[in-house]
């Protein structure tokens, strides 16, 4: 598919920063992203939350540019900027009119080479402060936050680098202290343990000068070894009720399934969008519509460098309990593995993927993410056309195959109810 064969250059610094270049003078923006290979996978016990901590920090200005600064260039620049933290990444990225490309490969570079003289007690603990109340604004007193960390941490075994949520534990939040966030940065905040691409209409050779000139004088870091994990199988199904302060019970199942671009990671995709993914969808049209039991429903796959899993959601109506939601949720994956899906509902689903997809490459921004993350999981930046096809080669036997292989496996059940009121 030529609309998805993307042209760019990747080479590597001597320092080990990988650097991916995509051209597209049609444009009068670019776009820096800049991922680095650590998310909440690579924490420890007791440390959970330190990836995430410094997608704050790092914000928090850098030897040469002051708090709030990186901010407030990039924005009086006429650009936008924002950063996130993964299971398995954290990436930082500007989109600028072209002309300020200096500018946000200096920011970059600055806080790549120089944060930690910036860094003190002052900072951290206004960090550990915001971050602490992010987790209770967004977690702990939003209804039905917890539920992610609930599944996980019973989804995965106590040691799995997925079984704490990327926030951290609120324990560990308060107890980061200075050597923790020195020595976690200098671990991995490398540039032999990042990737930098720049997207949109620049000059190329001039644009390799700047690189040069911003990030080849920082130094490596530490040889990075892959974490080693053991997917270990549920050895019994799991049934967790949660009070929360909620008005609706909500019910949520979960399956361990496999990793991102995995062989059947397409055909869940498919799976979990004939489920859930529209209106004509199977359990959308009979929960939320036929049957009136379900205020919404919705299913999706999640997958990580080094698991995955299957997720159905859904909130009762009032006068309605999960338990008939459940019935009608399985009696659908039953019809499935026994009677499978019309070719009519394969098509329909792939042209609504492969709409969303397409849609997402308008915006450049996407587009300097998907070779980033294509790089991480695949080390070949320009897969869009793979990533894409791996759809459209997706059968109804796979279907069936999947629902058989993964929905007929122990799986954890949580249920979210209203708080009892005390007597």
């Amino acid at each position: 598919m030529k609309l998805l064969n993307i042209n760019y250059q990747k080479y590597k610094l001597d320092n080990g920063l990988e650097v991916i270049l995509h051209q597209n003078k049609n444009l009068p923006a670019i776009a820096v992203n800049v991922w680095y290979k650590v998310g909440s996978a690579q924490e420890t016990k007791g440390k959970t939350g330190i990836a995430h901590l410094f997608e704050h920090m790092m914000f928090q200005g850098s030897e040469n540019v002051e708090k709030e600064l990186h901010f407030k260039y990039v924005q009086e620049s006429g650009g936008s900027l924002n950063a996130s933290t993964s299971i398995d990444r954290t990436n930082y990225y500007e989109k600028l009119p072209s002309n300020y490309l200096e500018l946000a490969l200096w920011l970059e570079s600055d806080r790549m080479g120089f944060f930690l003289p910036a860094l003190n007690q002052a900072k951290l603990d206004n960090q550990k402060d915001v971050v602490f109340n992010e987790r209770l604004e967004r977690y702990d007193n939003q209804p039905y936050g917890l539920a992610w960390e609930l599944l996980m941490t019973n989804l995965y075994d106590k040691n799995h680098p997925y079984s704490w949520p990327t926030i951290g534990f609120a324990n560990d939040i308060k107890n980061y202290n200075l050597d923790d966030v020195v020595n976690f940065f200098k671990k991995h905040y490398s540039p032999n343990n990042a990737s930098l691409v720049v997207a949109g209409n620049f000059e190329v050779e001039k644009t390799k000068s700047l690189i040069e000139k911003y990030f080849a004088y920082i130094e490596s870091g530490e040889e990075l070894n892959h974490i080693q994990v053991v997917n270990k199988k549920l050895s019994e199904k799991k049934v967790i009720t949660h009070e929360d302060n909620v008005h609706l019970e909500r019910l949520y199942l979960s399956w361990s399934t496999g990793i991102a671009y995995g062989e059947d990671e397409a055909a869940l995709d498919i799976l979990s969008d004939l489920l859930t993914g529209s209106k004509n969808s199977r359990l959308y049209k009979t929960l939320v519509f036929r049957k009136e039991i379900a205020q919404d429903i919705s299913a999706f796959q999640f997958s990580g460098k080094y698991a995955g899993n299957f997720t159905i959601v859904a909130t009762a109506k009032p006068g309605h309990t999960l338990d008939e939601i459940k019935s009608e949720i399985f009696k659908e994956i039953n019809n499935i593995k026994a009677n499978g899906i019309s070719s009519k509902e394969l098509h329909r689903s792939k042209i609504g993927i492969k709409s969303s997809f397409v849609f997402s490459l308008q915006n450049l921004d996407s587009i300097a993410d998907h070779l980033n993350s294509y790089n991480f999981y695949l080390n070949e930046p320009n897969s869009f056309s793979y990533d894409l096809n791996r759809y459209d080669k997706v059968t109804t036997e796979e279907i069936n195959n999947v629902s058989e292989k993964y929905l007929s496996k122990l799986f954890v059940e949580l249920r979210i109810i209203p708080k009892r009121s005390k007597t």
